[in-house]
């Protein structure tokens, strides 16, 4: 029996029964409460309820088969009937239904429970990651339609070659040679691109060409690096606790990341005031740091960088000549409409006479699926040493 043949409503009535008298949760007292409901008791029923009791109480409940699924990246939760995956190809739908949205909102709040956080209607969204890794984000009906929304991001077992990226067609042959070259001159670059546009990705397989003597220092947000290097540390950021106190800021890991003799310091995501510190790390002698940042273009990332460093009080001039004399190429990633995820350009910085940056396109990917040469071509070639 599947557990769309069971009765409407059932599950809640032996829910609540078993919740009457708290114990570990059984086939025996599953069938208990069945009998006391009136229910037939045939071995079948049980065992499609006790099952659906289960995975309602234990991990990610439902959509725990989709999470194991080989080479999902996503799962999306809209209300209580529609749930998508993602496979690397688009979002497809799956036939996973829950009963009504109190059960969605019930696997919502105990993910956000595993991580010791709250969801309630006082506080209807949390972002958290759970113990094994995965990004969740939760928003409760009403606030969320259809119905109570849960975006789960998974992490990849394993950090992605470079020579795997290219058979998938992230990269060319060309195109990796130049990013390994990129590693091996100890530049510093940051990864741009939308959201899930495999920005971590690529700079987690970059991350794992650097020569296994060197130290990396990882500074995130939320854990989702995994490069396949001996000598990783990792610094996570915390949220405030239910009383507001106890955060621990990017900026904060930054500036205690320095003092861990890095050879290379790697920004898992710049979104906020850390730009200034990272920034500044690379102006400071820190050779081959890294990270991402969200951008609709390469040519866009110099005013995203004083977007956010304006906003923590470092002015336009100073961010120009940071970005101009510390970063040295930008890897611009995007999504294509066939769900690829592909490197698109290779642009490196240029300083005008007022001192504002604006980034050169040095290669591009062109619809024939060829790298060609743009204005900055020299440049990049220079900083690899060719």
């Amino acid at each position: 029996m599947s557990l769309a043949e069971i009765e409407p409503g059932i599950l809640d009535q032996v829910r609540d029964r078993l919740a009457d008298q708290p114990g570990e949760l059984s086939a025996h007292r599953v069938a208990e409460a069945l009998r006391a409901t009136g229910r037939p008791v045939g071995d079948a029923t049980v065992l499609a309820v006790y099952e659906a009791l289960r995975r309602d109480v234990l991990g990610a409940g439902p959509l725990e088969p989709l999470l194991r699924m080989p080479g999902v990246t996503d799962v999306l939760v809209n209300g209580p009937g529609e749930v998508y995956v993602d496979r690397g190809n688009g979002l497809e739908p799956t036939a996973v239904r829950f009963a009504d949205d109190a059960s969605v909102r019930r696997l919502a709040e105990r993910l956000a429970s595993m991580a010791g956080r709250r969801l309630d209607d006082s506080e209807p969204f949390v972002d958290l990651r759970l113990p094994d890794g995965s990004r969740c984000h939760a928003a409760l009906a009403p606030l969320a339609r259809p119905g109570t929304s849960i975006s789960l991001r998974v992490p990849p077992p394993r950090a992605f070659t470079l020579d795997e990226l290219v058979a998938a067609g992230t990269l060319t042959w060309r195109g990796a040679e130049l990013l390994r070259g990129l590693v091996a001159a100890r530049a510093a670059f940051l990864v741009s691109g939308g959201t899930g546009s495999g920005k971590t990705t690529l700079l987690a397989a970059l991350l794992s060409v650097v020569e296994p003597t060197e130290r990396l220092v990882l500074v995130e947000d939320a854990s989702e690096l995994r490069p396949d290097h001996p000598h990783v540390v990792g610094l996570e950021g915390r949220p405030a606790n239910l009383e507001g106190a106890g955060a621990i800021e990017m900026r904060t890991l930054i500036r205690q990341a320095l003092r861990m003799r890095p050879d290379r310091l790697v920004v898992g995501e710049v979104r906020g005031a850390e730009v200034v510190d990272l920034l500044a790390a690379l102006n400071t002698g820190h050779e081959g740091g890294c990270g991402t940042l969200h951008a609709n273009s390469a040519l866009d990332v110099p005013a995203r960088l004083e977007a956010l460093a304006l906003a923590a009080g470092l002015d336009r001039a100073a961010t120009h000549s940071q970005l101009a004399s510390g970063v040295a190429a930008v890897l611009h990633v995007v999504r294509g409409r066939d769900g690829v995820r592909r490197l698109a350009e290779i642009a490196v910085p240029s300083r005008a006479a007022d001192g504002l940056v604006s980034m050169v396109p040095a290669i591009t990917l062109g619809h024939d699926g060829q790298l060609h040469e743009g204005r900055g071509a020299p440049e990049l070639a220079r900083v690899l040493g060719l």
